[in-house]
């Protein structure tokens, strides 16, 4: 890998005009069946679609950086919302390396990876911020400090809240159709080829449904209540399970939440954190 070409690249601009059909596409593609977002007689946008705006694509297999491409893992999600997205406009992403973490030539490296998210006016709707595990590409001579610290669920005491979400089972088939064209998630000798029986749920899929149990246990739907969302991704969704969000209230407009897929009793997301107007 080569650190200086990564952290020293121009931001990646993406431009788009996005229409109403693009929000309620990227809703249906999250399950949501709720007319504010699926209709466009009052379209509203969820705000997790932040993360399909001024989406670049699959960067990591640009030859001037060489990265160890395969083994690169998406390992935790944010948003922070400035303004409520609107269902339609032109959408302005720019998209920087901010920091690599070396944790080792065996362990890996991690890269922080920030999107802005502007509208053609200028307008500053939302930061994107994902963590990606380097995970052949340790040992570079970096610090191996400054990754981001988990928000801890406080998990010594019951959930005040707890939400279920199905998913279809042709859920990753229209997820894609936001932008994230992974053969992974509908070709299911590329599945198998990665370990999986069959095509898995998009980690930033299941985010987003994750996100529904949220706006509808936390702030009655409202998207313009909502301020930021962090998760880690733990394990993947095969679609047509149901997710169970459990949520523990810690303060007022703050929250801490994990995901479980009910039909394997296993995490799929873990150290949640939800921000927003009480």
């Amino acid at each position: 890998m080569n650190p200086e070409t990564l952290l020293g690249s121009p931001p990646i601009r993406v431009e788009q005009n996005w229409q109403e059909r693009d929000s309620i596409l990227y809703a249906l593609g999250v399950g949501s069946e709720d007319l504010d977002f699926v209709y466009e007689d009052g379209l509203k946008a969820l705000p997790m679609m932040a993360v399909v705006l001024g989406y670049p694509g699959f960067i990591w297999q640009n030859p001037e950086w060489n990265v160890d491409w395969k083994k690169v893992l998406h390992g935790e999600q944010s948003i922070i919302i400035h303004a409520p997205l609107p269902a339609k406009g032109h959408f302005i992403g720019e998209t920087r390396i901010t920091k690599l973490i070396d944790k080792g030539a065996e362990k890996g490296a991690i890269a922080m990876v920030g999107r802005q998210i502007v509208g053609g006016d200028g307008k500053h709707y939302a930061d994107v911020i994902a963590t990606i595990f380097l995970r052949g590409d340790g040992g570079f001579g970096g610090s191996p400090d400054g990754a981001p610290v988990p928000h801890k669920v406080p998990s010594e005491r019951g959930p005040d809240l707890s939400v279920d979400m199905p998913t279809a089972k042709n859920s990753a088939m229209i997820y894609r159709l936001s932008g994230d064209l992974n053969p992974l998630h509908i070709d299911p000798d590329v599945a198998r080829d990665g370990g999986f029986e069959r095509p898995i749920l998009h980690g930033l899929a299941t985010y987003g449904v994750v996100g529904r149990a949220l706006l509808s246990a936390l702030v009655d739907n409202d998207p313009s209540r909502v301020r930021r969302m962090d998760v880690r991704f733990s394990r993947p969704v095969e679609p047509g399970e149901t997710i169970r969000t459990d949520i523990w209230i810690e303060s007022d407009g703050k929250a801490a939440f994990q995901s479980t897929s009910i039909e394997r009793n296993v995490t799929v997301l873990s150290n949640g954190y939800f921000e927003f107007t009480a």
